[in-house]
């Protein structure tokens, strides 16, 4: 019988905080506990945000936080091409289209579509505007026309044809979503809308990428943050498409901020290195994520 298969994958977009650091942990406990292989993944796919310098001083948090992970690490930018090959295959399915219209003129276009119906615009679970299909219907020549000239574009999944060709899809919980759900869950990947999978400056989305990887790495249980709960959904729907493993995932707590918000590189929460400079220990980093012994 093979050994589980666990997996901590930070972005080098800034430093670790508090959050990764629970996250990080627990991964590696629960690789320890089940006597299984533990992963560290670099998601540097975001080609504007991954920093290479943040890369090194990631891995010396871990080190310093007594995680013990296999070498080499897998970086995403090394494997650009399997997200090429997954992208391919659904457009080989119909399932994919050509996105060209801007983060602006999306906006634009659901605040008018919200003025002449005097309601709000159906939100994602991540509460941002379904993408109200600006582009879906395009010209298949008039779409490669303005591919080939260049002009930026995303390819967007079309999720009604991709949830009618899968049919219902559930994953085994093992933590606790948002609404207390745990043991088999119901997916509702349709709640998305048409999620993006590529676009200009990251070569696969979060989505594409972390399904493939994990099929690649062979990760049996995925522990992660309960922000990306529902999120799950989304990958079940492309793990059945293109025939990958599902593994078995438990969300958990997050850690929040002063202000009641989860902890993010973005505004500059407390990060490991911050903490380390101030004196604190990997064993005081453990007691502030709550964490025993």
């Amino acid at each position: 019988m093979s050994r589980p298969v666990f997996r901590f994958a930070p972005s080098p977009n800034g430093d670790l905080h508090l959050g990764h650091a629970l996250s990080a942990m627990l991964n590696a406990e629960a690789a320890r506990t089940a006597g299984g292989r533990m992963l560290v993944r670099i998601e540097d796919i975001d080609l504007d945000r991954a920093r290479p310098a943040f890369v090194q001083r990631i891995l010396d948090d871990l080190d310093w936080l007594g995680i013990d992970y296999e070498r080499p690490v897998r970086r995403q930018s090394e494997h650009l091409a399997d997200y090429r090959a997954a992208l391919d295959r659904l457009a080989g399915m119909g399932l994919t289209y050509p996105a060209f219209a801007s983060r602006a003129e999306i906006r634009a276009a659901v605040a008018s579509r919200e003025a002449e119906d005097g309601r709000a615009w159906p939100r994602d679970p991540d509460g941002a505007p379904i993408y109200p299909g600006l582009d879906r219907d395009l010209p298949v020549e008039t779409a490669a026309t303005r591919i080939a000239a260049g002009e930026p574009h995303a390819i967007r999944l079309r999720m009604d044809a991709a949830v009618e060709r899968t049919g219902p899809l559930s994953w085994t919980e093992e933590g606790e979503g948002p609404a207390g759900e745990t043991g088999l869950v119901r997916g509702d990947p349709a709640a998305w809308g048409d999620v993006v999978l590529f676009r200009k400056d990251a070569p696969a989305s979060y989505h594409l990428a972390v399904v493939v990887d994990d099929a690649a790495q062979g990760v049996s249980h995925v522990i992660r943050g309960r922000d990306l709960f529902h999120a799950t959904a989304v990958h079940r729907l492309l793990q059945s498409l293109l025939d990958l493993p599902a593994p078995v995932y438990r969300h958990h707590r997050l850690i929040l901020g002063p202000d009641g918000r989860k902890l993010s590189k973005s505004v500059a929460s407390t990060s490991l290195r911050a903490l380390r400079a101030e004196g604190a220990t990997a064993e005081d980093i453990r007691r502030l994520v709550g964490l025993s012994g």
